[in-house]
């Protein structure tokens, strides 16, 4: 549980760190790399059965998405599912404060990690989903 400002926090997924600095953590197997954000016992790249905690890049670049405009009861469509490249990490999310049409979303766009509250429960306890929003380009 992490604590932002007197509030405590949880993250929706184990794999999402808050502190330092929001950032996402994928399980690596030491013998040949492969990162995942689920349990595993074995890799699915090489034989290796031990892994270590990698903090990945906060920042990365769409490599493809899709716009969903139909969901479950309650869920807020039109929205843009992607799957985005952390420092060759592949990493599925939705990207967040972005209009969901192709004339603001395409393959290649620069984007970082963004946090977001979920909601609080009675006892004041903050859940924190993540997602990714573009990078602001200079002109």
């Amino acid at each position: 549980m992490a604590d932002r400002g007197g509030a405590a926090t949880v993250p929706l997924v184990s794999y999402l760190a808050l502190t330092p600095a929001p950032h996402l953590v994928a399980s690596e197997c030491t013998a040949c790399g492969a990162h995942y954000f689920d349990r595993r016992n074995a890799c699915a790249a090489c034989p290796g059965s031990d892994f270590r905690a990698a903090p990945l890049p906060t920042e990365g670049t769409v490599r493809t998405f899709t716009i969903v405009h139909m969901a479950a009861p309650g869920v807020r469509v039109p929205f843009v599912a992607a799957v985005v490249d952390c420092g060759g990490t592949q990493v599925r999310a939705n990207l967040i404060n972005v209009p969901a049409d192709p004339d603001h979303v395409r393959v290649g766009l620069p984007v970082r990690l963004a946090v977001y509250s979920l909601g609080t429960d009675d006892e004041g306890t903050e859940a924190v989903g993540f997602g990714f929003e573009p990078v602001a380009q200079e002109d």
